[in-house]
């Protein structure tokens, strides 16, 4: 009797494992679709400068495409900005905090823009670029970076590299 029954939590176990190996294998299957995404840097709009502490605002738009069939949703936007291939800093879209069915909905062949504030502080790059910066002097713009973009079942990490 003790041999069956210990026979039997070794099937239990066992099919416990090949029931979670499934489920990756089913939440892999959405990879191909997510790596389909397409982000297009838009537009960089200076918004306001803040002369007592020396920032400047811009918005930042992305215009984010999904080609494939899956609905997807974007988590983050982590990306560099750059101003006539100039480093202006660091800048993060995130919907990390929000709840996946609160978050903007990436139905197949939706094109939806996301917007970012950036904020560029004169003390961390050079001052002359900040002055280019804030007097609107930069003729092209460009990112790069990464964009996560998830399923109910799957996440994915896609680079990217963009500009206008």
């Amino acid at each position: 009797m003790a041999l069956q029954s210990k026979m039997t939590v070794y099937i239990a176990v066992a099919g416990v494992f090949a029931l979670m190996g499934g489920i990756v294998f089913y939440a892999s299957l959405d990879n191909d679709e997510l790596d389909q995404i397409e982000i297009e840097l838009t537009n960089v709009e200076l918004t306001d400068v803040n002369n007592v502490n020396d920032q400047a605002k811009f918005e930042v738009t992305f215009l984010v495409k999904n080609p494939s069939d899956k609905t997807l949703t974007v988590s983050q936007i982590d990306f560099q900005l750059y101003a006539d291939n100039k480093l202006l800093g660091s800048g993060l879209y995130s919907t990390a905090d929000i709840a996946l069915p609160g978050r903007a909905l990436f139905y197949s062949g939706a094109e939806i823009p996301l917007k970012n504030t950036f904020i560029l502080s004169k003390s961390e790059i050079n001052s002359e670029i900040y002055e280019d910066a804030i007097n609107e002097r930069f003729s092209s713009f460009s990112a790069e970076g990464t964009i996560i973009t998830q399923t109910s079942w799957s996440e994915s990490e896609k680079d990217f590299k963009t500009g206008y």
